[in-house]
């Protein structure tokens, strides 16, 4: 319990094996009143082992689905076993796991969805070319969506309360960087309250970037189709339903 809730951090990884043991003790360290869940999502290495022998519940996926059908399976276990909030950390050690205490006070002062944003005045991560580009524009337009200042919208250390793992349990993107933007753009145009706060992220610890160059310059264009295809179709949220759990 943190905060007198039930706290599940959704760890996705994939062929993570290296450091994701690590990861996992350091959140048992730091939020020993959390439960850890790493999904696995269809590695090829020793990821499901070395997460459970540092202490983490492991879901193992038979085939590698991307961050979005990981993390849906992750938001599926926690309505099942009824927690209250569940958060996204990265399995590579880029989110800090002392931050996330404030993703859940933000979310206990009414809001529905919490992302740790990296360009909010903490720390010294940067992005450069078309990806930094990407980021202002889809910072703009949400920002005045969500009618409040948003400024790293593609952030995948998130918080969201027991409504949105509801949500989240019946419909997450899985397409690359849906889980994200078309995420966060459904559950606005729903009705849902998002909001971010300041964190700073780190370095990987280890792995490989999955952003290579080339993908980077088609970065921009994914990012305008996506948000093209999220405001132009029906939501699939249709208005905001309150469980009543």
């Amino acid at each position: 319990m943190i905060d007198g809730k039930r706290v599940l951090i959704i760890m996705p990884a994939w062929n993570e094996a290296e450091g994701v043991a690590d990861v996992v003790k350091e959140v048992h360290t730091t939020l020993p009143g959390a439960d850890v869940l790493v999904v696995d999502d269809g590695s090829r290495d020793g990821t499901s082992a070395a997460a459970g022998s540092a202490g983490a519940t492991v879901l193992r996926l038979p085939y590698n689905l991307g961050v979005g059908g990981a993390m849906r399976t992750g938001y599926r276990y926690a309505r099942e076993r009824g927690y209250d909030v569940a958060v996204q950390v990265d399995a590579d050690g880029q989110h800090d796991p002392r931050h996330v205490p404030e993703l859940i006070g933000r979310l206990g002062q009414g809001a529905d969805l919490v992302m740790g944003a990296r360009f909010a005045g903490t720390g010294d991560y940067e992005t450069r070319g078309p990806r930094r580009w990407a980021m202002l524009v889809l910072a703009f337009w949400l920002s005045r969506m969500a009618r409040t200042r948003l400024t790293d919208v593609t952030s995948g250390f998130r918080a969201a309360n027991r409504d949105l793992i509801d949500v989240f349990a019946r419909w997450y993107p899985v397409e690359y960087l849906g889980d994200t933007v078309e995420s966060t753009i459904a559950v606005v145009r729903a009705g849902y309250r998002v909001e971010q706060v300041p964190v700073a992220m780190r370095a990987r610890a280890t792995g490989t970037p999955s952003q290579s160059p080339w993908r980077a310059t088609l970065y921009l264009g994914r990012i305008g189709m996506i948000m093209l295809l999220a405001l132009s179709r029906r939501s699939p949220l249709g208005a905001r339903l309150k469980t009543g759990r």
